[in-house]
């Protein structure tokens, strides 16, 4: 299922990311990679919030479909 579709403090793990090549590499640059484990900390209007890491980090929408968990 995509990131959007995540509740507020679950914690996932990262099984596929979609697009094209420049969509994947961003997205992979931001630590977004198969079997990174990812907890959801705030949603607002289809865009997250997430830490991933020990980082926090906010992705729209458009982004988020494309992280599939």
């Amino acid at each position: 299922m995509p990131l959007t579709m995540v509740a507020i403090g679950d914690t996932v793990t990262v099984q596929n990311i979609t697009g094209d090549t420049e969509t994947r590499r961003f997205l992979e640059n931001l630590g977004f990679v198969v079997d990174a484990e990812i907890e959801v900390v705030a949603e607002n209007h289809g865009s997250v919030i997430v830490s991933i890491k020990g980082s926090r980090i906010a992705v729209n929408e458009d982004m988020a479909k494309h992280i599939y968990v």
